[in-house]
C-alpha cells in the first residue's frame, strides 16, 4: 500500500494528520488518514501561508510609516501585531525564516526605543528586561514545531490527544512541550499516558518510545515540582 503524500515542511493542520497517522497511540486498531483529508488540509495550510504573505508586507509598510512622533499605543500595537505574526510563522508549511528574522529587528527595534523613553526608572527596565527574557523564552519553545501547534488558539491538538501527541514526539520537543504546563496538567498527561501505554502494550505494540517519552515527563515533573506529588 502506497502511503500517503506528506510534504518536508508541512503546516500545523498537516502535521497533526503525519502524528496521528497509522498511529496506535492515537486509536486502536490505528487508523489511516483518508487522502482528501490530507489534501484539504494542505490546501488549507497553503491558503494560510498566501494570507500570511499579504499581512506580513503589510505589517512591514505599516512599521516603516510609523512616525518617529507616534504614541506608544500605536508603537505597542504594531509590537504586538508583529509578536503575533511570529509565532504564527511557525505553524506554515515551507520556510519562514527570513520573515522571522524581518520581524525581529523590527520587535527588536521597538523594544531599545521603549527602553530609551523609560529614561532611568529602575522599575520600568526591570519590568523591561522581565518582559525580553520571557520574549526570548518563548521564541525558543516555538523553534519546536509541537510547541507552535500546542501555542495556536485554534491548537488541532485536543486535550485527549495531550497524552497520545506527546509520547509520539521527539525527546526535544516533548521537553520543550511539558515547559508550556503546570504540575496539575503534567501529572494528569503522565497518568494519560501511562495508563495508554499499558493498553497499547497489552495489545501487543512495541511502546519502548513512548516509555521513554513518559519517563522524560515524569523526570521533570519530579525535577520541577518535587512537592507535587
Amino acid at each position: 500500500m502506497l502511503d500517503l503524500p506528506f510534504t518536508q515542511q508541512p503546516g500545523w493542520r498537516e502535521r497533526h494528520l503525519k502524528r496521528k497517522h497509522r498511529n496506535p497511540l492515537f486509536a486502536w486498531p490505528p487508523e489511516a488518514v483518508a487522502p482528501e483529508r490530507l489534501l484539504e488540509a494542505q490546501r488549507a495550510d497553503h491558503e494560510e501561508m498566501e494570507a500570511f504573505g499579504e499581512r506580513f508586507r503589510a505589517l512591514v509598510q505599516r512599521a516603516v510609516d510609523l512616525p518617529p512622533d507616534a504614541g506608544s499605543e500605536d508603537v505597542m500595537a504594531l509590537k504586538g501585531d508583529l509578536e503575533q505574526h511570529y509565532e504564527q510563522s511557525y505553524g506554515l508549511p515551507e520556510d519562514h525564516t527570513q520573515e522571522r528574522q524581518a520581524i525581529r529587528k523590527l520587535v527588536d527595534l521597538i523594544a531599545k526605543a521603549v527602553r530609551l523613553a523609560a529614561g532611568e526608572d529602575p522599575l520600568a527596565h526591570r519590568e523591561l528586561a522581565d518582559a525580553e527574557e520571557a520574549r526570548a523564552i518563548h521564541r525558543r519553545l516555538l523553534e519546536q514545531p509541537l510547541v507552535a501547534d500546542l501555542l495556536r488558539p485554534d491548537s488541532p491538538i485536543t486535550p485527549e490527544e495531550l497524552a497520545p501527541t506527546l509520547l509520539s514526539a521527539s525527546p526535544t520537543e516533548v521537553e520543550a512541550a511539558i515547559e508550556l504546563f503546570d504540575a496539575d496538567q503534567i501529572a494528569q498527561i503522565a497518568e494519560a499516558g501511562a495508563l495508554l501505554a499499558d493498553d497499547r502494550a497489552s495489545k501487543g505494540v512495541d511502546m519502548t518510545q513512548a516509555l521513554d517519552r513518559l519517563a522524560l515527563i515524569l523526570t521533570r515533573l519530579k525535577t520541577d515540582y518535587p512537592q507535587a506529588h
